[in-house]
């Protein structure tokens, strides 16, 4: 079986040494080509070396990763985000939809990464411009999120999703257009990250935009009707903050 070829990116000496050794000692199918320091030094080494994996910390001395993969736009590797245990870093991915390997990592971490990295292809401009505005403009709530469906990644506004409904391990979102799409995660997972930018779990299986609210309507066990005039349930437990989100329309 040939090798799979890699560079490693990353501004501090120890964690570069630590991600070397430990490719050399748990991957033997992965052969390092080369390793940089910094957006310049990195950006010299792939011009000149085209590795299959390109492992690259977020934060660089001179830059950052998204610096560098502007430089070199033209990188067909396969690429392993490596960044460091920080809230909107890791915000900034999920709403992006791109994999990372948080520092400090273990085995099974670099392991997993390694194998999605196989099967997947490379994160598009899009993706990397939601996560690069998201991760450079921590204050700034997001305006866009990545969408991972079975055969593509969709990026979309968040102002253009009226709704989420479960349906099993998959979400269906449900845009102002009257589109709609199946996205491969969980309605928990959507109702995390999105709990922060108007969107309220009104029921175990539905989450709704609140700018999208049109009216409540108590009768038959109390109900919303969007602006779309789609009438969603409203559990019992979740009764109180959905009128302080109407308070605050």
């Amino acid at each position: 079986m040939s090798k799979l070829t890699a560079v490693l990116i990353d501004d501090m000496p120890s964690a570069l040494e630590m991600l070397q050794n430990d490719l050399q000692l748990y991957f033997s199918e992965i052969e390092i080509i080369g390793t940089a320091k910094s957006v310049v030094e990195g950006a010299k080494l792939l011009q000149i070396k085209k590795p299959d994996i390109l492992f690259l910390d977020i934060m660089l001395g001179d830059g950052t990763g998204f610096d560098l993969l502007e430089i070199v736009p033209n990188l067909h590797s396969k690429i392993i985000f490596v960044t460091a245990s920080d809230e909107y870093a890791l915000k900034a991915f999920k709403f992006a939809a791109i994999d990372y390997v948080l520092k400090p990592y273990s085995k099974e971490d670099l392991e997993l990464s390694i194998t999605k990295a196989k099967s997947q292809i490379t994160p598009g401009r899009e993706q990397l411009e939601v996560l690069k505005n998201t991760v450079s403009r921590p204050g700034q709530k997001p305006k866009k999120i990545s969408l991972n469906t079975l055969d593509k990644i969709i990026v979309v506004a968040l102002n253009e999703i009226i709704r989420c409904k479960s349906d099993n391990n998959y979400t269906e979102f449900f845009f102002k257009n009257g589109s709609k799409l199946l996205v491969t995660k969980t309605l928990k997972y959507y109702a995390d990250i999105l709990k922060e930018y108007h969107f309220l779990r009104v029921h175990q299986s539905h989450l709704i935009n609140t700018q999208y609210i049109k009216e409540y309507i108590k009768s038959d066990g109390g109900y919303l009707m969007l602006k779309d005039n789609s009438s969603i349930p409203v559990s019992v437990r979740k009764r109180s903050e959905v009128f302080e989100a109407i308070k605050g329309l």
